[in-house]
């Protein structure tokens, strides 16, 4: 078996029949630059000489009392996070 699977093997695979844009998506993949320069620019890397050192800053009693107020729910000592993320 070829190591390159062409869109009508991948489609048949899935049952799907082949797209247009889905052949275009491949033929702009195929052609897209692999010039090992490109690899090599860092311009969205952040060093981590640029990083702040991460330290823990004790919160006063008030402040405290302010995040409990706001977490009515409270289980073992936690304080109780309503779920944010569906499924």
């Amino acid at each position: 078996m070829s190591k390159i699977m062409t869109v009508d093997v991948l489609s048949s695979i899935k049952g799907a029949q082949p797209s247009e844009a889905v052949n275009k998506l491949f033929e702009v993949i195929k052609n897209a630059n692999t010039n090992n320069d490109s690899f090599n620019n860092h311009n969205n890397a952040v060093s981590l000489n640029d990083l702040r050192d991460d330290v823990v800053i004790d919160s006063s009693a008030i402040e405290k009392q302010i995040i409990i107020e706001n977490f009515p729910k409270e289980k073992n000592g936690y304080l109780v996070v309503s779920k944010v993320i569906e499924e």
